[in-house]
């Protein structure tokens, strides 16, 4: 399954130590302005190599848009963005070929496939996410329009929501060989009331989907979340009066259709499954190793995941939205923000 959306497609392809990574995008609209300049600014924030708290590979990441645009607008024809990988070194995996690291994909894309690129991951690498941020990138341009405008933060890291003491948990695990999770926020501003399609294609379900195909996300919220669990219905409910509602514990979403109110997802965000400490593992033939792995990699994934989240929400809502163009009183009407906005 390497394609994702019902009307806005993206086919993302490429290793982490391949040639290059890239995303092919079927569906999208003809007429928007699109240029690499708008799709660069998101992959630069999720390249590496940008801190000495983020792995160490140095690349630029700078894309190619290789077809769909013409005088600089999309032309409704797929569009193929490419990005070359520049600074791989494989030989720093030589001594994983046939040992599972903990934590990581090693084993069970053995059990499936039989086989396993070791260097780095392969296609299950966190690298394979730089295509779906720039095929979100092209999203989020399409979205501007229509008024929608996502953004997103870290809340948490190990605990600590200060920026100050999410930084020293960083370093000290860092400094320890060992690495930290947290907690990140994405909220979708604009979106209209209406969409999401009960009652297996519900835009919270589909949200949850896109944010658990991130390779290092383990749980999900929306609104309350988890939180809800512990409050009575009269505490959960919001309110509706003359003026709308007046709050968003559902997180913008009931009945898995939009509300019109903040479309608001937590993520919860792994450690770093690749680290120097020594760990107990198996080989390709069930012998037991101790491993340690070297090479160059996040002390946490956490604040380069930000951008990958928001990407893979804007893709989400204007799949929706191109969805929910094609029922009548939506999309179709005069004045619709949709319709002015394609």
């Amino acid at each position: 399954m390497n394609t994702f959306g019902r009307n806005f497609r993206c086919t993302t392809f490429g290793e982490s130590h391949g040639p290059a990574m890239g995303a092919v995008i079927d569906g999208c609209p003809p007429g928007i302005p699109l240029a690499e300049a708008d799709i660069q600014p998101y992959l630069d924030r999720r390249r590496p190599g940008k801190s000495a708290l983020e792995s160490g590979r140095q690349e630029a990441d700078r894309v190619e848009i290789l077809s769909g645009v013409f005088e600089g607008r999309t032309t409704g024809a797929p569009i193929a963005l490419l990005v070359r990988n520049r600074d791989v070194r494989s030989e720093d995996y030589d001594a994983l070929r046939d040992v599972f690291r903990p934590g990581h994909a090693d084993y069970t894309w053995q059990a499936k496939y039989g086989l396993r690129d070791h260097r780095g991951g392969g296609r299950s690498s966190g690298r394979e996410t730089l295509a779906r941020v720039a095929a979100g990138a092209v999203a989020v341009r399409c979205l501007e329009p229509c008024g929608v405008t996502i953004r997103g933060r870290v809340l948490e890291v190990h605990g600590a929501t200060d920026p100050a003491a999410m930084e020293a948990e960083i370093r000290a695990a860092r400094d320890a060989g060992d690495s930290v999770g947290g907690i990140v926020e994405v909220t979708a501003s604009g979106c209209p009331a209406g969409l999401g399609d009960p009652v297996f294609g519900k835009l919270d379900a589909a949200i949850a989907g896109a944010m658990m195909g991130i390779g290092a996300v383990k749980g999900i919220e929306l609104g309350e979340g988890f939180g809800a669990a512990r409050l009575f219905g009269s505490e959960m409910n919001d309110p509706i009066t003359e003026a709308g509602f007046s709050s968003n514990r559902a997180g913008g979403v009931l009945g898995g259709i939009s509300t019109g109110q903040d479309v608001v997802v937590r993520l919860a965000v792994k450690p770093t499954p690749s680290i120097r400490k020594a760990q107990r593992t198996v080989d390709i033939t069930g012998k037991e190793r101790e491993i340690s792995v070297e090479g160059r990699h996040d002390p946490c994934i956490a604040p380069r995941i930000v951008p990958v989240a928001e990407c893979m929400m804007a893709l989400v809502v204007l799949d929706a939205m191109l969805e929910q163009a094609k029922y009548r009183g939506f999309g179709g009407e005069q004045g619709s923000p949709f319709r002015e906005g394609f």
